[in-house]
């Protein structure tokens, strides 16, 4: 909005023309949203708690997790807006990756918004039935595929995606893509929800993930930084990194309330959003695959409950202590805060790794 008002005044104030640069915008994208989580949080959190959305513990977890019990939850209504409002000012509104995003993020926002409010205030123990959550989230990643068919980012290139390590090769999905999109949004949302067990655990990988995506993004919309880097050059996807920008700085300013002891939780309302909107930054810049590497985390956390449940299922046997992974490393003696900040640390060195293919092909 910002942009569209103050970038054509350029040459009555000078000074406006520093609206052009994505990395100015998508810097202060993240200073704003900081800021609007730093200033709502208590607001949030206290209204949140007047109304009795407070979480629920289940059974099925640590003993140690008892004493979370009547935490706030939800907050994820405080990601979402110090992500929305930010990326509405600084980023460039007749994009249509832009648009893309915001209307997919507060789609998959106002799914686990519902879920969660079942859950929690209705007292339905599994929320949303399961089947419709995932139709739903079907849904969303079909229309993100619709989207991205109809503006294709060079020529044949409509249904096809790159491959990490390797310059200009790229595989054709052909009449599969739509399903390539779903199963990918939908994989990112789920695997970042069964993430959101450990005060802080989710919220900064979101940071990691996101700010990895928002430099990947920013070069790939770079004409001369993609040629160098023999990367699909993507027209319009820097200004992908403002929001990306607001991602981390939310996630920063939510962080300052959700670490250990969480003064409150995202909730699915925060986390299959912005795991969707993780898969849709790839998908709009053709790294789908990397996604794998950024998000390695929640990739292991996904699989980990995968095999918990087909390891008991056929042989009648656990392999883990308990899944989602970061339980079993609970119940192996480590602390709730060294489990977060060893996965914050692995998540790291699987963002770096993920910036070194740009170079590495």
């Amino acid at each position: 909005m910002l942009y569209i008002l103050l970038y054509p005044l350029r040459e009555q104030w000078h000074a406006l023309n520093v609206f052009r640069y994505i990395t100015f915008r998508a810097s202060y994208a993240a200073v704003t949203a900081l800021l609007i989580a730093f200033v709502l949080g208590p607001f949030v959190i206290r209204t949140l708690r007047e109304r009795l959305i407070l979480q629920k513990i289940r059974d099925d977890v640590p003993e140690t997790h008892k004493k979370k019990s009547g935490t706030p939850t939800m907050g994820g209504i405080l990601i979402l807006l110090s992500v929305i409002i930010p990326t509405l000012l600084w980023a460039d509104l007749r994009n249509h990756f832009v648009v893309l995003l915001l209307v997919s993020t507060l789609a998959l926002g106002t799914l686990g918004f519902l879920d969660d409010y079942l859950k929690v205030v209705k007292g339905l123990p599994n929320g949303l039935v399961g089947r419709y959550k995932l139709a739903g989230q079907l849904a969303i990643g079909l229309l993100v595929a619709i989207v991205l068919y109809m503006y294709p980012v060079g020529e044949g290139l409509a249904t096809k995606t790159s491959l990490p390590f390797f310059k200009n090769l790229y595989i054709e999905f052909g009449i599969f893509y739509a399903i390539f999109v779903m199963v990918v949004v939908t994989g990112a949302s789920n695997a970042v929800n069964l993430t959101d067990g450990l005060d802080g655990l989710a919220t900064g990988l979101l940071a990691l993930a996101f700010g990895a995506y928002a430099l990947m993004a920013y070069v790939a919309g770079h004409a001369k930084f993609a040629r160098y880097l023999n990367i699909l050059y993507v027209e319009g996807a820097g200004e992908l990194a403002v929001f990306c920008g607001a991602v981390v700085g939310a996630s920063l300013g939510f962080l300052w309330y959700n670490a250990h002891p969480a003064q409150v939780f995202m909730g699915d309302t925060g986390s299959l959003p912005l795991g969707g909107a993780l898969a849709i930054v790839a998908a709009c810049i053709k790294m789908e695959f990397l996604l794998v590497v950024v998000g390695g985390v929640f990739v292991l956390e996904a699989l980990s409950v995968i095999a918990q449940v087909a390891s008991f299922k056929t042989r009648g046997k656990r392999v883990l202590r308990m899944a989602p992974l970061h339980h079993h490393f609970e119940l192996s003696n480590w602390s709730e805060t060294q489990v977060v900040v060893r996965f914050w640390i692995a998540g790291i060195l699987l963002g770096l790794l993920s910036l070194s293919t740009l170079k590495l092909r």
